[in-house]
């Protein structure tokens, strides 16, 4: 499977790699181990040893250096072999390819592509999550198996929640208006919903007086190849959404290959932000809608795919898929861009 290379992909929380700790992680079909150095600065490298092929995310960190575990040999974060403990002399084969690695606002960040293209200000920018207070937010990693376009379709597509997540998420609002979807800057894909004077969704109507009498709204901004910024709420009917409950989510979905997926999940509220015992009960529940609905949902649709790609099993289109068709349809195109490019 060809995945996009020129892209930043979210490895991992920064608080899953605790200083002086190895951290192996998968990316598109690469096998990686991610580091800090002396400095705390990001390293990345293959997670290969040149000699034997050990996974060097099994070894340990010596000062800025990742100690292989079979027999010793030493790589700093720009791959160089800076320790033979067999002989004064290193091979000048034994290095191992490094990667462009950020930490930035709690995530850490790798570049898989052409180091001449990577740019910082490219990074996605969640500094919203990081200035959220603390008891008006939260976060998980999910490792699902399932085919991260799955993943990213589930979320493009939010009338499912009505039907599976009817007891939180859902209430048959998004259901019963039509998403528009629009392409904008970026290579970017925007679907929004919007039901006016319609029934708000459970998790929001313990907060509005009249829930059956509430402007209804979702809004979900992919960016290649798998990142989304979702916010959602219910207002009281003609009122501005300020007025009601209102929450902005991240989802991020970093394949490992074509059939496994690093889902990492964020969310923030713009109510009761003080909360500490509402964010208690919201991240577990959260955490359930996740990982025991959306997640095995979409993992059995895999199943029952197997390595076949969606559109090439010819599926029965709804209307309701437009935004997710139109995802798959811009990352087709960047990913051919980027092969005939030589990437």
């Amino acid at each position: 499977m060809k995945f996009l290379l020129n892209t930043w992909y979210m490895a991992a929380w920064a608080d899953e790699l605790d200083d002086g700790a190895l951290l192996g992680r998968t990316i598109a079909g690469k096998k990686l181990v991610l580091f800090r150095d002396g400095t705390g600065k990001l390293q990345a490298l293959d997670d290969r040893c040149p000699h034997r092929f050990a996974p060097l995310s099994t070894g340990r960190l010596v000062g800025d250096s990742v100690q292989c575990p079979y027999h010793g040999l030493q790589f700093n974060g720009d791959g160089k072999c800076t320790h033979n403990p067999h002989s004064e002399t290193i091979p000048k084969a034994a290095c191992v390819r490094s990667y462009i690695a950020e930490e930035r606002h709690s995530v850490l960040w790798v570049w898989l592509g052409d180091q001449a293209l990577a740019k910082e200000s490219e990074i996605p920018d969640l500094g919203f999550f990081v200035a959220a207070p603390q008891h008006a937010k939260g976060k998980g990693y999910l490792p699902t198996a399932a085919n991260y376009e799955l993943l990213s379709d589930n979320i493009m597509d939010l009338s499912h929640v009505d039907y599976l997540h009817p007891t939180t998420l859902g209430g048959g609002a998004l259901s019963r208006t039509k998403a528009e979807v629009e392409e904008i800057p970026g290579n970017k894909v925007r679907i929004s919903w919007n039901a006016p004077n319609d029934v708000a969704p459970p998790a929001f109507a313990h907060y509005l007086e009249q829930p059956e009498n509430s402007d209804v709204w979702a809004e979900v901004v992919w960016n290649p190849p798998g990142l989304m910024f979702l916010n959602s709420g219910a207002a009281p009917a003609g009122r501005p959404r300020e007025e009601g409950p209102f929450t902005r989510n991240l989802h991020i979905m970093t394949p490992q290959d074509g059939q496994f997926t690093h889902y990492f999940f964020a969310n923030t509220r713009l109510f009761e932000q003080d909360n500490a015992e509402l964010n208690a009960f919201i991240q577990p529940m959260l955490l359930n809608v996740f990982a025991n609905e959306d997640k095995p949902m979409v993992e059995a649709q895999q199943v029952q795919m197997g390595e076949g790609e969606l559109l090439n099993m010819n599926p029965v289109l709804l209307t309701v898929d437009a935004g997710a068709i139109r995802c798959r349809r811009v990352l087709k195109r960047l990913i051919e861009e980027e092969q005939a490019a030589g990437a």
